[in-house]
């Protein structure tokens, strides 16, 4: 199974990780991780909403548009990793290389509807998965896998506190994120 391979052993996933290939399983596997997240994190408020039928209305909203939007969000995001590759490791970095490394990576977005799991979910795939990958797909040492994973942590997490505030997606402050 992907996830536990991606999130209990990274190493080994990305050791083998083919970089080159077609992005539609990446892409149907973003929206999965993120429909199963966005889903639970829907019950949670409907369970525990206090504001009746309208704040569900809401949450049923930001649930379809986080979906929805999630594979546009993941390529938004690398995009970043690209531009921080191609300055630290080289030219042999491409959009869909990144795109399918991150959307593996993606699968700790399965945790971000715990409530105050949200932004260690989010570091673990945008910092500790993306350092792994770019570190094994790519062979760079620790240091540059580092460095290069920060750069393009640091516009993806300032973008993705952006939307959470705006209330584009359905993970709000309160649950952690």
């Amino acid at each position: 199974m992907v996830l536990r391979a991606v999130l209990l052993a990274p190493k080994s996933f990305y050791l083998n990780f083919p970089a080159e290939g077609p992005l539609r399983e990446p892409i149907l596997f973003v929206l999965l991780v993120s429909a199963v997240s966005a889903v639970l994190r829907l019950l949670l408020v409907l369970i525990f909403s206090t504001e009746g039928a309208g704040e569900a209305g809401i949450a049923v909203l930001e649930t379809l548009a986080y979906i929805a939007l999630s594979p546009l969000l993941v390529g938004l995001f690398s995009g970043a990793y690209l531009l921080s590759v191609r300055t630290f490791v080289g030219p042999e970095g491409s959009f869909r290389q990144i795109y399918r490394m991150l959307a593996y990576g993606w699968a700790g977005a399965i945790l971000f509807w715990i409530p105050g799991l949200g932004a260690f979910a989010f570091t673990y795939v945008t910092l500790v998965l993306m350092a792994i990958g770019i570190r094994y797909v790519y062979r760079t040492s620790f240091l540059t896998a580092l460095v290069t994973a920060l750069v393009g942590y640091v516009p993806a997490a300032i973008f993705y506190l952006l939307l959470i505030l705006l209330g584009v997606f359905a993970l709000d402050l309160s649950s952690g994120a």
